[in-house]
């Protein structure tokens, strides 16, 4: 009951939020948040490090970027083709990775992804180094208008309450409990009789097409799509939300993504607040130093808060309620 009053909540201020803050802004909250939750069920549930998450968010954004502009479908037909385009890419690097397990895993995926990353850099369709530009948005079911922020934003959130519902439905699931099973103990889960490697596959490929879901709305919402969203880098930036925010945990992806996308944006604004009221003009580099913030941020969570924020949280919250 808890739970549900919470999530009620945060849904009312998430509707809320867009007649108060910056509504494109919040939809790029909303795509990472989205994102960090897909490769929170990869790593965190199934215990699996991937690398390669990038080529999924950067390629269903290319993918639905040419068929939006190029092709003239669709917002819809777009996310849809995008996200399978991610799932088929998952599921063909899965196949390849899945057999391995530890940095052999990592590894592959890395290179696999940087394979993708030099792809999109050389065809003729992404636009190269320029990216691909001029993404419209369209129109939902042919007649509601997205170029207004406020209907794209609602549209984005929609997607992202399904998707946030369906990636708890999957963990709380008995497919969900298989997974948490191989992830704790492989050899004794395979000796109960389970195809370790099958499991290990469809939630690859879970997280692999809600990644590209994240990815395809990202691109609808901005109106273009970069090699940035496809480099390894991104890979890492996923990484360190979950992690800051708690592996293994429902919520704490999305307060990791919202951490450090706000770093990202807002941190500059903050250092030329800060270099007008001390004075000091040190300050205004602070937009130029977002890594080195949210790096000395990662060192502070590994150092203090080992399962990360929303981890530490519930590791306090749970033996006051069992007392």
């Amino acid at each position: 009951m808890n739970k549900t009053v919470g999530y009620g909540i945060a849904l009312l201020l998430a509707i809320a939020a867009p007649f108060f803050l910056y509504p494109v802004f919040l939809m790029k909250l909303l795509c990472f948040a989205l994102f960090a939750c897909a490769f929170n069920l990869l790593i965190g549930y199934t215990g699996l490090l991937s690398f390669g998450h990038a080529a999924f968010l950067g390629g269903a954004g290319y993918v639905t970027g040419y068929a939006m502009r190029d092709l003239g479908l669709p917002v819809e037909v777009g996310i849809v083709l995008g996200t399978a385009f991610a799932a088929a890419i998952g599921y063909g690097m899965g196949l390849l990775a899945i057999r391995r397990q530890g940095i052999y895993f990592t590894m592959i995926t890395l290179a696999l992804a940087q394979m993708l990353y030099f792809v999109f850099l050389q065809a003729p369709f992404t636009g190269g180094e320029d990216g691909l530009q001029g993404i419209p948005r369209g129109r939902l079911l042919g007649f509601i208008s997205l170029e207004n922020d406020i209907a794209m934003y609602f549209f984005v959130l929609a997607l992202f309450v399904a998707a946030f519902a369906l990636i708890v439905r999957i963990i709380h699931s008995p497919y969900g409990q298989v997974l948490k099973a191989v992830k704790e103990n492989e050899p004794r889960a395979i000796s109960l009789g389970y195809d370790s490697d099958r499991v290990k596959l469809l939630a690859f490929v879970l997280s692999a097409a809600l990644s590209g879901l994240a990815g395809s709305t990202k691109a609808v919402v901005l109106g273009f799509e970069t090699l940035t969203d496809a480099h390894w880098s991104m890979s890492g930036l996923v990484v360190l939300m979950t992690l800051v925010g708690g592996l293994g945990t429902v919520i704490g992806p999305i307060v990791g993504a919202i951490l450090i996308v706000a770093l990202e944006n807002k941190l500059g604004d903050l250092g030329n607040s800060l270099a007008s009221l001390t004075r000091i003009d040190w300050f205004n580099t602070l937009g130029d130093s977002v890594t080195i913030v949210t790096g000395f941020i990662f060192i502070i969570c590994v150092l203090a808060f080992r399962r990360g924020i929303v981890g530490e949280i519930l590791a306090k919250v749970r033996p006051a309620k069992a007392r």
